[in-house]
This record gives C-alpha cells, structure tokens and sequence, in this order.
C-alpha cells in the first residue's frame, strides 16, 4: 500500500521559502557509552550545503531533520532551485549535494569536469509524475500520454486553448489552464522527454514554478486547470485536487507505490543525489550521505515515495563506499535494476 507522506505537512511549510535552514547548536551530540566496550560516536560540526530538485526535497529535508537529532553542531542546509539550478551550482563548487529528479546531463557533466568537480551519483528512490486536475473537475478520469502530448507540446501554443480542443467529449472543462514545473525542473525534463519527445520541448504559454506548492495551489484554485509534478505532493494535498489515470498505451494506469514497482505506470523515475568527491571526504559530509542511505527507504515512504527493493541499495551503498565517480545513468535508458546490474 502506498503510505500517506506523514512527515510532509511540516516539510512542504518549510518548503514554501527556497532555503532550509536546520541546525541545534550548543548541543553535546556524544553518545555515552552503553556499556564498558562501548564506543562513543564521534562528535561533528561543520556544514552540509544541499540544492536542487523540489521533487526531491522532501526525502533530503526528513533525512536532514533526522541527522541533527544525531549530529547537532552540523549546519545543513536544503534548497530547491530545481534540478537544473541545483546543477549548475554543484558544477561551480557552490554547493556539496545536488538533488535531482532525473540523471545529469551531459552538457552539465561538461559543466563539471570544466571545474575540475568529481562526483558520485546515489539513486535514492523511485517518484511517479502526477497528473492533476482540480476537485472539482468532473469529466476526465483518464488521459492518453498521446492526448498529453496535445495539450502541451510547444504547437498547442495558441490553438490548444480549451478542453474540447483535445478531446471533444471534454467540452465541459470551457478554458483550458495549465500549471507545470520552471524549466530548471527535471520534472520538466522527464515529462517533455517521456510525454513530449524532447527535452525541453514545451508550449511556454502556461503557469510556470520551480516550487511545486505553487503548483498544487493554482491547481485548487482553478476549476479548468491541469498540471504535473511529483507524486508525494498529489498524496499530501488530496483533499484539493484530484490525480487522473494515464494510458501510455496499455490501459488507464493510475500512480501507486505497486504500480511504480511493477512498471505498468507509465509516468514514473528515479530520484537521485550527486555528491562532491571532494566534499564526501569532510567528515560530516559522509556521515550524511551514510545516514541518507541507511534511512533513505524509510524516509523516502514517508514522504511519499517509493523505496527501492533491498538488493538496489545494497549495490548503491557498494558505489557510494567505493568512491565510484561519475554517471551510469546519463544517457540510459531501461529499468535501474537493470542500470545498476541488479536482478
């Protein structure tokens, strides 16, 4: 069953200011020892700098909340300029973790290697995109990715205006509104590639926002309106708007966690972190990253998403102790069991 997203009600408050601040200082994060054998954790300070994805934000926010309670003189810091802004701060140095809702690019690899900045990319776990309507929409339960394709590549500018336009049996929407990620998002990306056929390829004349709360509120606030963004904030705002099925050619699908799993919706993905190779040498960067990956399936699902079967992050947590630099999933496509070589 896919698990309601508990912890996101105070994240996505959080959320609403583009930079997350979580810190405790003055506290003695040294564990007393259990016993006479035991040994005390180290004590930590410092700062973790962390930008990027709104998609993934939640999953780093609760991970950051949780790490303090154990480290409370580290600094971490969460951002959400998107995927493409978190990127392009990673690649100046500006930042020790990008999160990404979609594999770095080969433009921004570029971008990286022109700055001499390694990196090691951590899947953390699977996100379904969402398509959403308001509550109150009653005439569509179900899209084709071909009908998606209509109403958003960049031809439908001007001429795809209402819902009948798409599909005639949808005459009663009147005026057709969309809301749907900035162009820094990977949510972007993902949707234009998969739904589309090109990254980047999208009408422009629509509601952008690089904070998918944005989104969620105009999609409540308008009775006409569609748009996309990341499961977890479809599951947190049910109450306000309303997810419809996807037909990618095999049948009304709609998002899940079994659905994710078991591949038959059409619209789901990866959700990664990249780490500085430099940055995971400060000791309390890679206490971080070790504690994000020791927690990443629980806190994942309660925020939302989807955890990766075991066997995934065991080999993940293989390329993170190892150091392993660079993207094995740029450029890829097929499933990440398959990616990362895991039956």
């Amino acid at each position: 069953m896919f698990k309601t997203p508990k912890r996101l009600v105070a994240l996505l408050a959080i959320g609403v200011a583009s930079v997350a601040v979580i810190a405790c200082g003055g506290g003695d994060d040294t564990e007393q020892p259990d016993g006479p054998t035991a040994t005390p954790k180290p004590r930590l300070s410092g700062s973790v700098a962390i930008d990027g994805s709104s998609t993934v934000y939640p999953i780093s926010e609760a991970v950051a909340e949780e790490f303090i309670k154990e480290h409370g003189e580290v600094k971490v810091t969460v951002g959400l300029s998107g995927t493409g802004g978190g990127f392009t701060k990673f690649c100046n140095g500006e930042i020790d973790i990008s999160d990404a809702s979609r594999p770095i690019t080969q433009k921004e690899i570029d971008a990286c290697t022109a700055k001499n900045i390694q990196y090691i990319e951590i899947p953390v776990a699977y996100d379904a995109l969402s398509v959403v309507v308001n509550s109150q929409n009653n005439w569509i339960t179900c899209i084709t990715t071909a009908e998606l394709k209509k109403m958003w590549e960049p031809a439908a500018q001007g001429t795809v205006t209402n819902w009948a336009a798409v599909n005639s049996a949808w005459s009663a929407g009147g005026n057709l509104k969309l809301y749907g990620p900035g162009t820094d998002s990977g949510t972007f990306d993902y949707f234009t590639e998969h739904v589309i056929g090109k990254a980047k390829d999208s009408r422009a004349d629509y509601t952008p926002s690089e904070d998918d709360n944005v989104l969620v509120q105009g999609v409540a606030g308008d009775k006409s309106a569609l748009g996309y963004f990341g499961l977890a904030y479809l599951e947190e705002n049910k109450s306000r708007i309303k997810g419809i099925e996807v037909d990618g050619g095999k049948g009304c699908v709609a998002p899940s966690a079994k659905t994710v799993e078991d591949g038959t919706y059409p619209l789901s993905r990866p959700l990664f972190i990249y780490v500085s190779k430099d940055a995971s040498t400060r000791p309390e960067v890679k206490a971080f990253v070790d504690f994000y990956l020791e927690n990443a399936a629980t806190l994942s699902g309660d925020v939302g998403y989807v955890q990766f079967p075991p066997a995934f992050y065991t080999k993940i947590n293989t390329i993170w102790t190892s150091g392993t630099v660079g993207s094995i999933f740029s450029g890829k496509s097929g499933s990440v069991g398959s990616i990362l070589g895991v039956n």
